[in-house]
Formats: structure tokens, sequence, C-alpha cells
């Protein structure tokens, strides 16, 4: 099967908010008036941000995924995406199942596959995807990392930590029930852009990002944006893992033994989570709880902006605590 022969066969589709799509040298959009254009690109390659055998299925899905959830850090709607695959062989039914997943979650959140390109060689993925940010009486409703301000409370959403849980059992360094890893594998392979949530966002938060490093390392772009500190209550954080309650210190369900700072780790520093990291002054509580509601999100507060710059860790008894969590680094 040749490039044009694939690309027709498994990724070209009717436009449907698109001027043109797949086919041409070029894709072309109509921007509305009183838009901006949020572009983004995120490559996976294997070995490095999946395994090899992963389900080509899921695979498709969080492709896209870690581009939405850039998206929705910037309170973006989702228009259009380019898909660039490097592939090591022409296997029809794994790309029949990429595709499915692919597109499946491209047709939930409305943004459509509009070119791109296909090449041999070791498998990667690179997307790049374009939402909508409206721009009201002159200003931009972009969620930046930017914008927080002393005082501002620090939330998170969903669920952090589990993904890193799967991926270290993958990795063969802790033992999880199937039960447990089939629910936290999910979470690292199939993970749920918070798009409705950015979106609910907009005039409400001063700064966002996706957690997809780790919370405390992408949290540190967010403080030095921002030129602020922070104090993060740390055990707050840490109930935030859904897998936390099989812990035998707490239930004795499955003998999941972890320490207290192997949880926090998870916890602090697990990443893949693609949850969203954001701040708000404590007079729109109630506004940001409206959000989490209307995008069916959970919303946790963890901690507060300081005008101090540097991070601080708190237990629940408010003491100090040590910080020596590193998140993901792509070179390392």
């Amino acid at each position: 099967m040749g490039e044009f022969d694939l690309i027709a066969r498994y990724f070209k589709r009717p436009v449907r908010q698109a001027v043109l799509g797949v086919g041409d040298d070029c894709a072309l959009l109509q921007l509305r008036p009183g838009t901006q254009m949020a572009i983004s690109s995120d490559m996976l390659v294997s070995g490095r941000h999946f395994f090899a055998d992963v389900d080509p299925r899921t695979l498709g899905h969080k492709s896209l995924a870690v581009n939405l959830s850039d998206l929705a850090a910037c309170g973006a709607r989702p228009l259009a995406f380019t898909l660039a695959l490097s592939l090591p062989e022409v296997n029809e039914p794994w790309l029949a199942a990429f595709a499915q997943g692919l597109l499946a979650l491209a047709d939930a959140h409305g943004c459509e596959l509009i070119g791109g390109d296909t090449t041999a060689g070791p498998l990667n993925i690179c997307i790049t995807v374009f939402g909508e940010v409206l721009v009201v009486n002159g200003r931009s409703q972009a969620l930046l990392r930017s914008g927080a301000q002393p005082g501002d409370d620090i939330y998170l959403s969903g669920t952090v930590g589990d993904a890193r849980l799967a991926l270290n059992t993958l990795l063969g360094q802790i033992d999880l029930p199937p039960e447990l890893l089939t629910s936290c594998r999910q979470r690292l392979e199939t993970p749920t852009p918070r798009v409705a949530l950015g979106q609910a966002l907009r005039g409400v938060a001063t700064a966002a990002i996706d957690v997809s490093d780790g919370l405390l390392g992408d949290l540190g772009h967010i403080l030095e944006s921002s030129g602020v500190g922070a104090c993060i209550e740390v055990d707050t954080a840490t109930t935030l893992i859904a897998a936390s309650p099989y812990s035998t210190r707490a239930t004795g369900q499955f003998g999941l033994e972890l320490s207290p700072e192997q949880w926090r780790s998870l916890a602090l520093a697990g990443g893949d989570d693609y949850e969203l990291l954001f701040t708000a002054p404590a007079s729109q509580r109630a506004a940001v709880a409206q959000a989490g509601q209307a995008s069916q999100t959970p919303v946790t507060r963890i901690g507060q902006i300081r005008a101090e710059c540097g991070l601080q860790l708190v237990d629940s008894q408010g003491q100090t605590l040590t910080n020596h969590y590193a998140s993901f680094d792509h070179f390392a």
C-alpha cells in the first residue's frame, strides 16, 4: 500500500468545519471575527512515550488527547488537527485500530483531521492541533501561564498519580493486582482531556497549565511565568490518587503496600495525568465550583499563590516538607 492509498483509506474524511482538508498541499481554516487561533504540537515516540506493544486503539486516543489537553489549558475550543505518522511497516489491522481510537476522540470534540504526512521509519506520532479562542472587547480570553496573582487559590482537576502507578507496575517496579492495574492503566493510556472545563474557566481562572510531566514540575512553569511563589498542601493532593484507598494502611484491600512518601511522589511528580492545574482568586470560588459542575469535572483546591518566589510544601498539620520531587524530563 502506498502513502496516498494509506491516507485515503484510513484518514481522509469529508470536511465539516474546514474550508479545505486532507488531499491538497495545504488545509484551509476560516477564522471567525473576534477569535484567535490556538496552536499546539506534541510528539509521541515509541519506547519513550509509549510501549511498542500498546493497543493501537488506545494509542490513537492518547495521541490526540495530549494535544486536546493543551487546548484545554488555554481555554480553547478544538477546531482541527494534522497528523504526521512514521511507521516501521504498513500493518493494516494496526492502522485501522489506531485510526478508530484517534478519530473517535476527534469526533467527540468536533476536531477534524485536515492533513499531515506519513513516511516509513521508527514508530513516531506527531500531532498539531488548532483551536479557537474568543476575543471580547479587544481582549483575548485565552488562559495563560503568566496570570497567577498573590492570594489566588490553586486548583487541580480530576485525579493524579494513577497513570504513574500503572507505569511503575508495567516497568516491574511494583506489583498491582490485575483489577487495580486495569483502572490505573486506563488513566495512563486513555487520559481525558479537560476541554469543557478549560472553556468554562475563561474569565474565572487567572492562569492554567495541563499536568503532563508532574504536578510540581508543571506548577513551576506557572510560578516562573507569573513571577510568584506558592504553598501546596501535599496531603490534599495525595488524596486525589484514585487508587490510594487501596493502600493497606487505609483498608487492607488488595494488600497494596506503599509508604506515605511513595504516595506523595506519585501525586506530586507522577506525570501523564493530563489534568488541569489552574489558579483563581478566592472571590471566584463559587464560579470555579460552577465551572466544575458545568463540565462534570471534579476540582479540588490544593494550595495558594504567594508573592514571595519559591515553592513551599506542607503536610496536613502545616509542617513544611522537603521538596525533592523530580518531574519527567524528556531528555533524562
